[in-house]
């Protein structure tokens, strides 16, 4: 029998749960690790197999690792120089989509095994697809014709977690999903109060515990207590989660839980944007045409002379837009100094976050913005910086307001949105992958959206996390994923709960 804890991990995306259980898993008396991840996705898959290749090393990655990152090269055939660990990644991370044909039947003898060398010591992760649940993709929907929520088969995805749960009967298991679980109908009811049933009841029963309430977990738990802020809890980002904690009704009988399970961090700057991305190195976004330096230089002084010059902005703006249109000498703008002091140094998340190994930041290059979005950028930066909120979109000057019919309605009010410096950041979704426009960069002079890089510090991504594909589908890996730092403390809760006996 293993004495270890084995994860099994259902819709696991990038691997933002499994990096903070695995991580967790190092630390903890009885250590804990992944032996199956299931996605779909052809790119996470990737990035799956890559970060399952690299644990297979015990936290010593190969050299050839980072001289690839470090050269900017493209990654060695892992299967060519290191076949038997390649085969063990390719054996965890598994392309298929829950819920088609046959894929419950290829994992049934992988969770009998997986159960049985434990002993039922063995944990389920995971959080099914949220586009039905989601406040916005559910605005998205009620715009389709003939669109009916009871014929949207990811409404119920969630019950493949459930059909996995009644197979492998393990001792916990963690469910995260979209706080818009809760208030989704589905035939005239609350799916939550579904999913909360059909959790309770799968495989031989579980006791279900909220993460962050005081006092007797047990009790009758209202929904809105299953929700875990990511910025209570040291992530430098405003996320906020449903996450369902389950412990096999054998493991909790008897036992009394006080809450609050996971401990809120105290309060610091730890957790802002500054403290997470400050200290990385500054770049220019770029122009979508004709981009140079001196092109996209010229392109943003003269937004910044023509701010200056405006009568009907606020007064307080103009210094701020005339030390841009001084800066430097040409070609050498933004400045190398960063403007933007950084907190990271020394504490726990850049100790969570850094490789000494790594002598570049990996994936942080940015994208290339029309001329008229980096006028929009530098107005809506510079008024973050002076009033210490985002503008909405009535506050920007008529020559920055873009050609919308229906932009007077109200509805694209924060269109444009800057990530607050001392403040953790808004939440980071899929959506970072289709423009910048709610993700700008808080410095003024870099006057561009956020990077892949960037956006994975917010998400505590560790630097040396590869994300594999085209820059759109890391974008979309990125905000499809649970913080791992978050992760990791979640994983030490349910390992304790597991172990403790009492």
């Amino acid at each position: 029998m293993s004495n270890e804890i084995e994860i099994v991990d259902l819709f696991a995306g990038p691997g933002g749960l499994g990096e903070g259980f695995s991580a967790a898993g190092r630390e903890t008396t009885v250590p804990m690790s992944i032996r199956l991840s299931v996605e779909k996705d052809d790119f996470a898959i990737q990035t799956l197999r890559l970060r399952a290749f690299l644990r297979s090393f015990e936290g010593r990655f190969p050299a050839a690792y980072y001289d690839a990152l470090n050269r900017s090269q493209t990654l060695p055939d892992w299967s060519e120089t290191h076949g038997d660990n390649w085969k063990l990644a390719l054996e965890e991370a598994q392309q298929m989509e829950l819920g088609g044909d046959g894929v419950f039947e290829h994992l049934t003898p992988i969770l009998d095994k997986i159960r049985e060398r434990c002993g039922g010591r063995t944990v389920l992760i995971g959080g099914p697809p949220c586009q039905a649940y989601s406040v916005v993709g559910r605005a998205r929907n009620a715009g389709k014709k003939g669109y009916v929520p009871e014929s949207d088969g990811r409404h119920f995805l969630y019950r493949e977690y459930v059909s996995i749960l009644d197979r492998l009967k393990p001792a916990a298991f963690v469910m995260e999903n979209v706080k818009g679980m809760l208030s989704s109908q589905v035939n005239g009811g609350p799916i939550f109060e579904r999913v909360f049933e059909d959790l309770r009841l799968a495989g031989d029963g579980y006791a279900l515990l909220p993460l962050t309430v005081e006092g007797n977990v047990l009790s009758d738990r209202k929904a809105g207590e299953f929700i875990v802020r990511a910025e209570e809890h040291g992530v430098p980002q405003a996320r906020h989660r449903v996450f369902i904690v389950g412990l096999r009704l054998d493991l909790a009988k008897g036992r009394k839980f006080v809450g609050p399970l996971l401990v809120k961090t105290k309060p610091s700057a730890i957790n802002s944007v500054v403290a997470a991305i400050g200290g990385m190195p500054r770049l220019r976004s770029g122009l979508s045409r004709e981009d140079s330096p001196d092109a996209w230089e010229n392109v943003v002084k003269g937004w910044a002379r023509r701010l200056a010059a405006d009568s009907s902005l606020p007064a307080a703006l103009a210094p701020l837009f005339r030390r841009i249109v001084r800066a430097s000498e040409p070609g050498t703008f933004p400045r190398a100094t960063s403007a933007m002091a950084s907190h990271v140094v020394g504490s726990e998340l850049a100790a969570w976050l850094e490789d000494p190994m790594l002598e570049v930041s990996i994936q942080h290059e940015t994208r290339g913005h029309i001329a008229d979005d980096l006028g929009r950028y530098l107005y809506a930066s510079a008024f973050a910086k002076t009033y210490g909120y985002s503008p909405k979109l009535h506050e920007f000057p008529s020559a920055l307001q873009p050609d919308h019919a229906n932009r007077a309605t109200g509805a694209f009010a924060d269109r444009f949105r800057v990530q607050l410096a001392e403040l953790p950041s808004t939440t980071v979704t899929s959506h970072i992958s289709k423009d910048g426009h709610y993700f700008i960069h808080p410095d003024p002079e870099q006057c561009r959206s956020l990077t892949v890089r960037e956006a994975a510090r917010l998400q505590t991504f560790p630097d040396n996390y590869h994300f594999c594909g085209p820059r759109t589908e890391q974008y979309k890996q990125v905000g499809n994923a649970v913080p791992c730092l978050l992760a990791k403390r979640i994983a030490h809760v349910v390992h304790d709960l597991i172990t403790s006996g009492g």
